[in-house]
């Protein structure tokens, strides 16, 4: 039993996810009762639920294509409370839209950056549903149209595999999935959405197995023991078909005909998987499991034949691998850790050998690997779902797994689609399954010794006797080739002696024909060293002869370039010369050139001085001429205020004088009343015997008049009143505007047009009252003369006829002195306006003043600066010019440098022949000096040095 986690487990966990991806869906799977419900199809015919494996025609597939890469995807999972809580670095950063995962190593003070690409990267804010959208529903299309698929999730201990197949265990409600359900409902929810949609005819049967320390459980199996507390988990056997598949004996599918029933079964089969807790995970799986889907589908073809068409779907949900000395598993959880580590270790090792394309495949060294054979390298479209944590703690175990599922991406499937069987073939294998599921029954219900009929017995033991026979026939095969081997090593012994022997005398030849061949070597180096150093001679005297035939053609080349080059120095120092005369008229221009600037910046700055002298004095006059007209203006406000105040007294004895008009018509009213009232009493006593009938009439009419005449002269006491108040707070105001100039200019012609308006409604109304008291004084009068017409009509005539007079004199004077006033009131206010109108004008002259002050001053200023600036530009011109024309510009001074004219000396033609020495003189003159005895020598010295010397072409010949 293993007590440690390997340094590889990680990855081979990823390997045994991949391996258990690949797993082929089509492995027989026997169901233990034969009393399942059946789907009844439309047509009435019913189609038992069984797995497609004992059929020969299911187990066949489609059309092969070329090979497809497993699909790999990896999702990262947040850092859980626990790690945030003490800050845990994370090393993890995953690039969703560049489908790439880096993980930051530190190795040796220096930190490494190592990045995987795969087909899908879900970063740690991805959702259930994105993970099911990239990796389910393409393959869930692909088994409903009759293939074999896989899916399965790898990786180390917590980091969420089991969630992201099976869900948070959130509970559906009104058939809507929770927002955390995995990847197992999500597929059952879309397959019968599908299957709904296309109103197909459709058989479905599930099966859940689990596999625990290297023993299979089906979770399926019902309960045979209330009491059991192992949750009655029975181990079951793993067969083979004979055809190089594998199939779980025994196993049990039930028929489902919703999603509900298979939710129920999921949960009825994860509550009885083995989980436990650890240091890495609270709620740790301990097994393998793999949940099957088989769909049994019935299409018609053109010809109304009609064919079923089958795909299975496998989800797996692999145990995650762990280091047991990070997560404290103990005894049991110990040896639990050491078998899952085990499995997956075998399953990276099927996935390293299947890439590398190795012979030899280690399928049968776990269970795990044997039921994913097909899968990995077979008939399956496999995905694999590789989850890591992002944490540094978990870098081993996840580099590991990153190594592994990168691996795994490089595994070719050849997927192939399952064979379509006609349905009345599918019946006929169905009836077969019922009969021998049948007579398995009562062989068992009997319980003679043979649980299996006896039929079956016999095929068994006739199988089991002809593997018996072959296997001998294989032992005697065995042991001619074992006598074969024998009779080739003797023979081989014997030709390695004789090759011996025959080596030794090869060796012997060899090195003496070395020895000739070194001897032969060196006479051969001495005659070729001879016959070269004479070549050599040979050939150094011809380069020499050549070589000075050479220097004599550079001579004369030399000559012709040397005449060459004395007409050019001849043309230089002309050149020279006619340079020097132009800078001496250099000078001279340069000289007049600044005098001339210097008059012009002269007469420059006089104009200038001259124009800003006469700009000031125009400033000053027009100082002057300003100052002056503000003294005017002040003087005419000083007039405007005495106007003012005359205005002001004037405006009070206007008041008084209303007043006393006031006054005045209220005396005239009672006097015109008194004396009405003495005529009527005259009038009384002349007609009281005549009148006596009628004197309460006439005293009730003189009493209405008397109250008429009251109410006229409360009236004009009121408007008197209240023209008094107007007019006083007319005075008022003008008091404040006094003491408020500014104030005063604003609301001046506001009260003048309401002292007016005043005015004319009181007019008005005064003339108004009269015109009532006239009408209504006429129409008594004509009602009292109407009335007394009879018997007083001469009396009453002329009594009215003196009272209209007297009231028409008196309105008429009112009227009048009402007039006058008003054309006085209208001539003041005319006389005010114009006052307005002034003191608007001085306001606006006095702005302008205030205007024209400061850019006075501006203008000054600027004129200043601008004399200024003048005298700093003129002054900086002059010394531009000074330094230009003065310093900067220099003249081409003589250095002593340049050559002189001076003779050269070309040697002639006649001298350079001369140091040409003709051969035959040479050759005489060598041999003349040199004696036959020192040739001798010589050439013994020549042999010998020639000897001497290392001739490394020859020596690689020995």
């Amino acid at each position: 039993m293993e007590t440690s986690t390997p340094r590889r487990a990680p990855a081979a966990d990823a390997a045994a996810a991949s391996s258990y991806v690949s797993m082929s869906p089509s492995p027989s799977h026997t169901p233990r009762s034969s009393t399942k419900a059946k789907r009844t199809l439309n047509n009435g015919a019913a189609i038992v639920a069984s797995s497609p494996s004992p059929s020969p025609s299911l187990a066949k597939g489609g059309g092969g294509g070329g090979g497809v890469n497993i699909q790999v995807l990896l999702r990262c999972r947040p850092l859980s409370k626990e790690e945030l809580s003490i800050n845990t670095p994370v090393v993890i950063t995953c690039n969703e839209q560049r489908r790439e995962v880096s993980a930051a190593q530190n190795i040796a003070n220096k930190q490494i950056d190592r990045t995987f690409v795969f087909d899908k990267v879900f970063g740690p804010k991805s959702k259930q549903q994105d993970v099911f959208n990239h990796a389910v529903v393409p393959l869930v299309g692909e088994v409903l149209d009759g293939y074999n698929c896989t899916i399965f999730a790898y990786g180390q201990t917590g980091t969420g595999k089991t969630y992201t197949m099976e869900g948070g265990g959130g509970k559906t409600q009104d058939g809507e999935l929770p927002s955390d359900a995995g990847v197992i409902p999500r597929a059952v929810k879309r397959i019968f959405d599908i299957l709904e949609e296309q109103s197909a005819e459709y058989s479905m049967k599930v099966s859940f197995l689990e596999l625990y320390n290297e023993e299979l459980t089906d979770l399926l199996a019902p309960e045979e023991s209330k009491f059991s507390d192992d949750k009655s988990k029975k181990p079951m056997a793993l067969m083979e078909d004979g055809k190089g598949g594998v199939f779980v004996r025994g196993l049990e599918e039930e028929v489902v005909s919703s999603a509900s029933e298979i939710y129920k079964i999921l949960e009825r089969g994860s509550g009885k998987r083995k989980t436990a807790e650890t240091f890495l995970n609270k709620q740790s799986s301990r097994s393998h499991s793999i949940f099957s889907i088989t769909i049994h589908i019935k299409e018609c073809t053109p010809e109304g034949e009609e064919m079923i068409k089958c795909g299975k779907l496998n989800l797996v949900d692999l145990a995650g691998s762990e280091n047991i000395s990070r997560s404290g598993a103990r005894d049991g959880r110990a040896r639990e850790a050491g078998e899952i580590n085990k499995s997956l270790l075998t399953l990276g090792r099927v996935i390293n050998t299947l890439v590398e394309h190795s012979g030899h495949i280690p399928y049968r060294d776990s269970k795990l690997t044997r039921l994913l054979r097909d899968s990995l390298g077979g008939k399956t479209k496999t995905c694999i779902i590789a989850t890591i944590a992002p944490s540094v703690h978990c870098l081993d175990e996840t580099l590991s797994t990153l190594d592994y599922a990168h691996r795994a991406k490089n595994i070719k499937n050849k997927p192939e689609v399952n064979q379509k069987m006609m349905k009345s073939a599918l019946i006929k294998d169905l009836y077969f399954e019922m009969d021998r599921l049948k007579q398995e029954l009562y062989a068992a219900r009997e319980k003679n010794g043979i649980y299996i009929p006896g039929e079956q017995y016999l095929a068994n033991e006739a199988e089991k006797k002809a593997m018996s026979e072959k296997l001998d026939r294989l032992e005697l095969c065995l042991e001619s080739k074992d006598k074969q081997l024998d009779e080739l090593q003797g023979l081989y012994d014997s030709q390695k002696v004789l090759s011996a022997d025959l080596s030794d005398k090869l060796q012997t030849l060899q090195k003496r024909m070395q020895e000739t061949e070194c001897a032969i070597a060196v006479l051969e180096d001495k005659y070729m060293q001879a016959n070269n150093t004479v070549k050599e001679k040979e050939y150094l005297i011809e380069n020499l002869l050549k070589t000075e035939k050479v220097l004599v053609d550079e001579a004369h080349t030399l000559r012709t370039e040397l005449e060459n080059t004395t007409d050019d120095l001849s043309g230089l120092f002309s050149k020279l010369e006619r340079k020097g005369t132009i800078e001496d008229a250099n000078k001279n221009i340069v000289g007049h050139f600044h005098s001339q600037l210097t008059q012009d910046m002269n007469i420059l700055h006089r104009n200038i001085s001259t124009s800003v002298s006469q700009q000031e004095s125009q400033l000053k006059v027009l100082e002057e001429e300003m100052q002056s007209f503000i003294t005017s203006k002040g003087k005419v406000a000083g007039g405007l205020q005495n106007q003012v105040r005359e205005m002001k007294e004037s405006f009070s004895s206007r008041i008084a004088e209303l007043h006393g008009f006031a006054n005045e018509l209220n005396l005239k009213s009672r006097s015109s009343s008194e004396k009405l009232n003495a005529q009527v009493s005259a009038h009384t006593s002349d007609l009281e015997d005549c009148l006596k009938g009628l004197l309460a009439d006439a005293d009730q009419l003189l009493i209405g008049l008397q109250n008429g005449l009251s109410q006229q002269e409360e009236s004009l006491t009121t408007l008197v009143e209240q023209q008094h108040e107007g007019l006083t707070r007319n005075v008022e105001r003008t008091k404040s505007i006094s003491a408020t100039t500014m104030n005063f200019f604003r609301t001046i012609d506001a009260h003048a047009l309401e002292l007016k308006r005043i005015l004319e409604e009181s007019q008005a109304s005064h003339q108004k009252q009269l015109l009532q008291l006239q009408t209504k004084f006429e129409v008594c009068a004509a009602d009292e003369e109407k009335y007394l017409m009879e018997k007083v009509s001469g009396l009453l005539a002329e009594s009215n006829a003196r009272k209209k007079n007297m009231v028409r004199d008196d309105i008429s004077s009112l009227a009048k002195t009402a007039s006058e006033r008003s054309n006085s009131l209208q001539t003041e206010t005319t006389k005010f306006h114009d006052f307005t109108s002034s003191m608007n004008s001085l306001r606006l002259d006095r702005g302008i003043w205030e205007t024209v002050r400061p850019i006075i001053a501006a203008s000054q200023t600027q004129l200043g600066d601008l004399q200024r600036s003048h005298h700093e530009k003129t002054l900086g011109i002059s010394g531009n010019a000074n330094r230009s024309l003065g310093d900067e510009y220099k003249v081409d001074e003589p250095t002593c440098s340049t050559p002189t004219r001076r003779q050269i000396n070309i040697p002639s033609s006649q001298s350079i022949e001369g140091l040409v020495t003709p051969l035959e003189d040479l050759v005489k003159s060598f041999r003349d000096s040199r004696t036959p005895s020192k040739l001798v020598t010589g050439n013994a010295k020549r042999l010998d040095l020639a000897t001497e010397m290392e001739r490394v072409p020859l020596t690689t010949i020995n």
